[in-house]
């Protein structure tokens, strides 16, 4: 099997839990978008939002950490994963009792004092997804991808189980008050909190699944490494928090720079960020990705064809990540059912976050420079000017131009992190990556996309038709283009 194959077949793995897991969470957006108004969406926007820095904060990077310094030829006494862990926990029962002391004050800081049960309850979520990423991350270094895939699914069931369960179910059971029992455990009053509840009840589920993996613990911290491990890792919380900065400072922007009363700046993030969602699939592949290609990148670095195979992986990468930007712009009248019609207007933001996921996905894999240089602190300094644009353009464009304006920094600040990375790259470890053919068919998508609106109106195709023949010819002429390698296997 050729290598590109293989780490084909290792994303796919990982995928099935990601895609097949936020597929069923995909299908979770009609439900909140039906059931719940766009102003009560914001809420959930907004603390998924704040979960995105605190989840970077208290992993402290130590996942890469691990990858970089685990012990490849003793696993069952790598004292990585025991240091990694050991930290890990600490770290995150710190946060743990900050949040017991300060909850009161923060959440009305935030304005929900009358619902401080979100608060600890996101804080408990956050806590169990960090402490659980490292035994996660030595699924992945040990090729376990079905373990990782297994877990992650049934994490999801649960939460797609619960969440039909609370939303759709109780309130006919409450309403009909047939079922007493009901009263015991269900307040109509909670609202949106139920889908936090239901994420926590998940996040209990993965972490009983991984205490196998805990037993690491036992082979001690080591002072040495943890020295080690800290500095290499310490510029990655800078890269993941800055990245954190371009993928979610706008929904807490949003909220406070939208020049209208709060209820209705909440109802223009309930319609962005469901929207977002629509953008998902390009996510869902790069997170995919991102999980074969970490440590495929760094076991097959030391091989005399690394750098060859590297540009042709980012070749394909694009390949498919232009089809996934066409299959939903170009079927959008069929994705756009998946948000209620209040939330139908901020579609146009749609291609744009497609595009800016795109540039982070040629980023994630432009990165491997400063990851295998060991120049980790580069890496983070590029991070940190492309979160200084964006923070700059979302201040200047929300109150002018509202959503559009932070789906617009989104994409200026992920494309400038990937030009600069890859010209930094040329610089530390070259790479020749075929940039006229990347840029092609970045072109094609963007073309066929075009093409699409300005026939739709003029021709009498049905929308659906028109867009699968432009979707099959992209297909056509990407195979036409890419036949050898397609027959070789990469």
């Amino acid at each position: 099997m050729g290598i590109i194959r293989k780490l084909a077949s290792q994303t796919a793995i990982y995928g099935l839990s990601s895609i097949f897991g936020r597929f069923l969470n995909y299908l979770l957006v009609p439900l909140y978008t039906y059931y719940f108004s766009a102003a009560e969406y914001g809420v959930v926007a907004e603390f998924y939002a704040y979960a995105g820095f605190f989840s970077v904060v208290l992993l402290f990077g130590f996942d890469t950490g691990y990858f970089r310094f685990r012990d490849k030829e003793n696993t069952e006494k790598d004292k990585a994963y025991a240091t990694a862990l050991w930290f890990i926990l600490l770290i995150n029962l710190g946060f743990f009792a900050l949040i017991l002391w300060i909850n009161p004050w923060l959440s009305n800081l935030l304005s929900y004092s009358a619902h401080p049960e979100y608060v600890l309850c996101f804080s408990l979520i956050l806590i169990l997804d960090a402490v659980s990423s490292i035994p996660f991350a030595r699924l992945r270094a040990e090729d376990k991808a079905f373990s990782f895939a297994g877990i992650k699914i049934a994490e999801i069931l649960i939460t797609v189980g619960l969440s039909l369960f609370f939303i759709k179910y109780c309130p006919k059971l409450y309403a009909d008050k047939t079922y007493p029992l009901i009263t015991e455990f269900y307040d109509p009053a909670l609202g949106v909190g139920y889908i936090f509840i239901a994420n926590l009840i998940a996040s209990v589920f993965k972490f009983f699944l991984l205490i196998p993996l805990f037993l690491g613990l036992g082979w001690g911290f080591d002072k040495k490494l943890f020295g080690c491990m800290l500095k290499y890792s310490l510029p990655m919380v800078i890269i993941g928090f800055a990245g954190i900065i371009n993928e979610m400072l706008d929904r807490v922007l949003l909220k406070q720079l939208l020049p209208y009363d709060l209820a209705t700046n909440m109802k223009m993030l309930g319609i962005y960020g469901a929207c977002y969602k629509l953008s998902i699939l390009m996510s869902l592949f790069i997170q995919a990705f991102r999980f074969a290609a970490e440590p495929f990148f760094f076991s097959y670095s030391q091989n005399s064809d690394a750098r060859t195979i590297y540009a042709k992986v980012l070749r394909f990468f694009v390949i498919f990540c232009v089809f996934i930007f066409l299959l939903v712009t170009l079927f959008i009248d069929f994705f756009k059912y998946f948000v209620g019609p209040e939330f139908r207007v901020g579609l146009d933001v749609v291609p744009v976050l497609l595009l800016a996921n795109l540039c982070l996905g040629i980023y994630v894999n432009l990165s491997i420079w400063y990851k295998l240089t060991d120049r980790t602190l580069i890496g983070a300094f590029v991070s940190l000017c492309a979160a200084a644009l964006t923070i700059v353009l979302n201040i200047w464009w929300i109150p002018v131009y509202g959503y559009m304006g932070s789906a617009w920094a989104h994409l200026i600040g992920y494309g400038g992190m990937a030009v600069v990375s890859y010209l930094l790259g040329r610089i530390y470890y070259p790479v020749d990556y075929d940039v006229l053919r990347i840029l092609a068919y970045i072109a094609l998508g963007l073309g066929l996309y075009q093409a699409k609106l300005q026939l739709q109106p003029i021709i009498f195709w049905q929308p659906g038709l028109l867009a699968g023949a432009l979707l099959m010819l992209y297909l056509l002429v990407a195979t036409l283009f890419e036949r050898r390698q397609l027959m070789v296997g990469g």
